[in-house]
């Protein structure tokens, strides 16, 4: 009798295990296929501006149109950046919750309707999805074996969060760093082990599928002289107050569109995303067709000294994602943000040529995104791999506080946190909703 209990136990914690490492390869997958998606989309749309200049005007509407309408109508859950729904289940307090936020439909509409974006010219990232697709992943194995509640709140959605990072930057120790800071704002003995093992299993899957390679390519610039630091402080501050500024604009546009543009949205949501992809369009002409996509081709040419800033592209690239938010449609911040970074290094290298221009791209990513999320240690080791270049840790570290400090003067509340929460009152009365339904 001991032996069949016991045998019982070893085949269960089996079936847990390979649950979880089967998760952990299906988001290193999907991750690497993502991103691969996205890439083409990027190019089709490229192509098709080339042959006919006008595209984007009606590309953009009909595409944010369409997506508007399969996220209210077909995908309800997957809008928006896919981080604050992964940051709002882990504190749901029933199943039926989570559900409503992450789950494979969601996941295949997050990856379908992204795609869609880029394919028409939104200013969208697809790192901030990767990160609801991993949760939704491993939050839909649960049913598979039989996890804890602790494993199915916190361990697997943590785990799929932290794993769908790493693969999509290929960077391990930031996928660790951002479920310890910005997913769960703690760190937890018992999920600790199990966000490790599924960064690290995600991380071997995608090597295996792309090989190792740095997000943004590598830069030899140092700082090697004292008045070189005095950047420092320039890109922390000019950063982290306009990544501050940003997201105060964005949660505030969130809740507080003019009355016109609050009714048009609430009652024609289609229309309305219609009309924000016609001013992408007209951003784009502005920005000479650099502020469409996510901005990756951008900030890499800018961090490796091959093109010249735009004159204005920061702030068109920061209003183009800002649009591109608020029309309702997937897509998320992460790579838009550094895109608008670099930007902002590169031009303040044009103001102040006393450091090299590489090293105040690479400050001003991290000093602009720890502004926006406010998640300093997040925004250093995320930068830091993704550039590969170690000679600049420490005045990366020092720029990524400063920029985070200085974020606070203008926003103190943190975007994805903050979004979360609305999140979690969409899906707590969604529930309680239900519930009484099925009471009567």
């Amino acid at each position: 009798m001991l032996e069949r209990i016991l045998s019982s136990i070893a085949i269960d914690e089996w079936r847990r295990r390979l649950v979880f490492w089967g998760g952990a390869v299906a988001t290193g997958a999907a991750a690497v296929l993502f991103a691969k998606g996205g890439d083409y989309s990027m190019q089709a749309f490229a192509r098709a501006r080339e042959w006919l200049p006008w595209w984007p005007y009606l590309a953009a509407p009909a595409g944010l149109a369409l997506g508007a309408w399969l996220t209210k109508n077909v995908f309800a859950g997957a809008q928006g950046s896919g981080i604050p729904q992964t940051i709002a289940t882990l504190s749901l307090p029933t199943g039926s919750a989570r559900d409503r936020l992450l789950s494979l439909r969601i996941a295949v509409g997050k990856v379908a309707l992204t795609l869609l974006a880029l394919a028409t010219g939104a200013s969208v990232g697809r790192e901030g999805p990767t990160v609801q697709v991993g949760a939704s992943i491993m939050h839909s194995l649960r049913r598979f074996a039989q996890f804890s509640d602790t494993d199915v709140d916190r361990g697997l959605i943590l785990a799929g969060g932290a794993a769908g990072v790493a693969a999509a930057f290929n960077t391990p120790l930031a996928g660790v760093v951002f479920a310890i800071e910005e997913l769960s704002r703690s760190f937890e003995e018992h999920t600790s082990g199990t966000i490790l093992a599924a960064v690290i299993i995600a991380g071997v899957t995608s090597l295996s599928l792309v090989g190792n390679y740095t997000y943004f390519g590598t830069t030899s610039a140092i700082m090697n002289e004292p008045r070189m630091w005095l950047a420092v402080p320039l890109c922390g501050v000019v950063g982290g107050l306009s990544g501050g500024i940003f997201s105060r604009v964005m949660l505030r546009a969130g809740r507080q569109l003019p009355s016109a543009l609050h009714t048009l949205r609430a009652e024609r949501p289609v229309a309305f995303a219609a009309a924000c992809g016609l001013l992408i369009a007209a951003i784009g002409w502005l920005s000479k067709d650099t502020t469409f996509g996510s901005g990756y081709a951008e900030s890499k040419m800018l961090l490796q000294n091959e093109a010249l800033p735009t004159a204005g592209f920061a702030v068109l690239k920061a209003i183009a994602t800002l649009v591109s938010y608020v029309s309702g449609i997937p897509g998320g911040i992460f790579a838009p943000s550094l895109a608008v970074g670099a930007g902002i290094g590169a031009q303040l290298h044009a103001w102040w040529p006393y450091a090299p221009a590489g090293a105040m791209v690479v400050l001003s990513m991290a000093a602009y995104f720890a502004g926006v999320v406010q998640a300093p240690l997040t925004a250093l080791v995320i930068v830091a791999e993704m550039t590969g270049n170690r000679a600049l840790t420490l005045p990366l570290m020092a720029t990524a506080l400063v920029g985070r400090g200085a974020s606070a003067f203008v926003c103190r509340r943190p975007l994805y946190r903050s979004l979360a929460e609305q999140f979690m009152g969409t899906a707590s009365r969604e529930s309680m909703t239900a519930l009484a339904m099925r009471e009567t």
